[in-house]
């Protein structure tokens, strides 16, 4: 495994076609799990680059993004850019971003797990919603999770 600083988990086997297939649903206006298509800017190219991503809100109302493959591409645009667009059909919704300290990941990445544990769970090292808290705070350094305004 990388350490937290570079963990990312490129996509394999079968992942690139079912991540074409995800990412077209939400261009077409189809949420599947509150998923929507996230676009942000290139770090490098400044062009638009989009992905699919399951948005988290809390019920206080609150917007997160995790990212559970780690240090992805989107995730280092994101940095460097601070804002994006999630798309969901037609519908824009521009947002800035804050990327939370690892001690507050937990229980947002426990909220995450509840909601998509069956889709993403294979990228938690072995976690799942039922995790200790010190057994999220372990793995928080390689999840990077943002605050969307």
């Amino acid at each position: 495994m990388n350490d937290a600083a570079t963990r990312y988990i490129r996509p394999t086997g079968l992942d690139p076609i079912m991540n074409r297939i995800a990412n077209t649903l939400p261009k077409l206006g189809i949420s599947y799990a509150n998923s929507r298509l996230l676009a942000v800017r290139g770090r490098t190219s400044g062009e638009w680059r989009t992905t699919m991503v399951n948005l988290l809100v809390t019920p206080d109302g609150t917007r997160y993004l995790v990212a559970p493959r780690g240090r992805t591409h989107w995730v280092r645009n994101l940095r460097v850019a601070g804002s994006g667009e999630l798309r969901l059909g037609r519908k824009v919704e521009t947002f800035t971003a804050t990327e939370l300290p690892d001690a507050e990941k937990i229980p947002v990445l426990r909220a995450y797990l509840e909601r998509w544990g069956w889709e993403v769970g294979r990228w938690f090292e072995g976690l799942t919603k039922d995790a200790t808290d010190a057994e999220l705070a372990a793995i928080a350094p390689g999840f990077p999770v943002f605050t969307l305004h």
